[in-house]
């Protein structure tokens, strides 16, 4: 893992200091520094804590944060998604959220035990070539990506972290068996392998595949920086499977936390309206709280046929790390 430092930044004229004694936090981010350091610094400028932040994929850093156990000095972690959560609360690392944490949250983007939650929501869709593709061109199911008529034209990221729990969801709706038979179905179409969502994205945006499996953000930032003519869009599908999935990156407080108090105050500032309004205007990923609405031209959670499903469900990341080395799509 990489880490980082949030700088105290001094208060400007007119403002109140910092408290000068305001402690320290270390974070486990299995989030993108990119991504999520700028909410972090205002965190850090707004209560004078010293935050140290050490970044790494969400599988990463759950399986740094298993082996260290008690004896990690992190205090929190920020995931990617559920199931380096649940891996990590199922080996009882986490602690028990307050409620008036928990109760901030929409039931459905927090764990039932009370132990983290959601702070901003994602959906997997499949980004494509506006000049190849159009959306009636397009399975209302991720399973019908498995037909040779799609072979050579797919990319996936079948090591980054919503991937793994989107497989994890297909493990929970369709068993191992359905499952295992779409990754074989997807390897025979001899998908483009990528590192992340981004370059899936702008290859799609290139032309250079026609389809991609993606969480819907990655999108906005490219049409943001290119415009409206790049070339690529997302397709929701309608199917309501495992590749509608819908899920949240998340936040819990170590156990072993040896600075409780500012885990909390970083908690309860991720879901106050604040860093809402940043991961919606930034980020352009849902809400997870009332008082903030989705990005401007995102369609509405409401308006998904989303699947069914218990992000609480998908804690078993080892199980579907397994499979995925099982069937050749991970070394």
């Amino acid at each position: 893992m990489v880490a980082a430092c949030a700088p105290v930044q001094p208060a400007a004229p007119g403002e109140a200091a910092p408290a000068a004694d305001a402690g320290s936090l270390v974070i486990y981010s299995g989030r993108s520094e990119n991504l999520v350091q700028p909410i972090i610094d205002r965190f850090a400028e707004s209560t004078g804590i010293q935050v140290e932040v050490r970044y790494g994929s969400t599988p990463e850093v759950a399986a740094t944060l298993l082996e260290e156990g008690a004896n990690s000095p992190a205090d929190v972690f920020f995931a990617q998604d559920p199931g380096g959560l649940g891996a990590v609360m199922n080996a009882g690392l986490l602690a028990d959220l307050p409620e008036e944490i928990l109760n901030r949250v929409k039931p459905r983007f927090r764990s039932p035990a009370g132990k983290w939650v959601g702070v901003s929501g994602r959906a997997r869709v499949v980004v494509y070539n506006t000049e190849m593709l159009t959306e009636a061109d397009l399975p209302a199911d991720i399973w019908d990506f498995v037909d040779p008529q799609w072979a050579g034209r797919i990319g996936w990221a079948p090591t980054n972290a919503s991937f793994q729990a989107m497989v994890t969801a297909m493990r929970v709706a369709w068993g191992e068996e359905k499952t295992r038979q779409w990754l074989e179905g997807i390897l025979a179409n001899d998908p483009v392998v990528f590192e992340g969502n981004s370059p899936i994205v702008a290859a799609v945006g290139a032309g250079e595949i026609e389809v991609g499996f993606v969480n819907h953000y990655y999108l906005y930032r490219f049409l943001r920086e290119e415009g409206e003519d790049f070339k690529a869009r997302n397709y929701f599908l309608p199917g309501g499977g495992p590749g509608s999935l819908v899920m949240v990156a998340g936040v819990g407080q170590l156990a072993a936390a040896r600075n409780p108090e500012n885990a909390q105050k970083f908690i309860e500032f991720l879901v106050s309206p604040e860093a809402q309004q940043y991961f919606t205007e930034q980020t352009y990923e849902y809400p997870v709280i009332d008082d903030v609405p989705p990005p401007e031209g995102l369609v509405p959670l409401e308006e998904l046929n989303a699947i069914d499903i218990d992000l609480a469900d998908l804690a078993d990341l080892q199980g579907t790390t397994r499979l995925l080395s099982e069937v050749g799509v991970l070394p």
